[in-house]
């Protein structure tokens, strides 16, 4: 059991990196790209949507909605492309950084906290 989870563990991180490169090769659909992209660059973000300290739900990303989203991304990819990606995906040594969704976690993270602000402004 401990091998297959790790075995799921490898080919989720090589599909990861598969749809950071596929979010930017000029032959995936553009459908694709922006889902590959999104999906990418959040699971490559060191900030998580849902911080990991808040119970039951902070794991809920990582174990429902990356997954999720990496199956739709795969999906919407050529067949034959998102192989290829995977070879390249594969042969990289060092594993990608995504400061775009580090940017827009923190974007909306920043939203979030003005409404509450915004809301709780007229109370104070």
């Amino acid at each position: 059991m401990l091998k297959k989870a790790k075995a799921w563990a490898k080919a989720l991180k090589r599909d990861i990196i598969a749809l950071w490169l596929a979010a930017r090769d000029s032959r995936v659909p553009l459908t694709a790209k922006l889902v590959a992209g999104a999906v990418a660059a959040y699971a490559l973000s060191p900030v998580d949507l849902i911080p990991d300290f808040i119970p039951v739900l902070g794991y809920l990303d990582d174990l429902i909605l990356v997954p999720l989203g990496i199956l739709l991304a795969i999906r919407l990819v050529p067949p034959e492309l998102m192989s290829e990606f995977r070879l390249m995906a594969e042969q990289r040594s060092g594993r990608p950084v995504s400061r775009m969704g580090f940017a827009v976690i923190l974007a909306i993270w920043l939203a979030c906290i003005i409404f509450v602000l915004w809301s709780l402004k007229d109370r104070f």
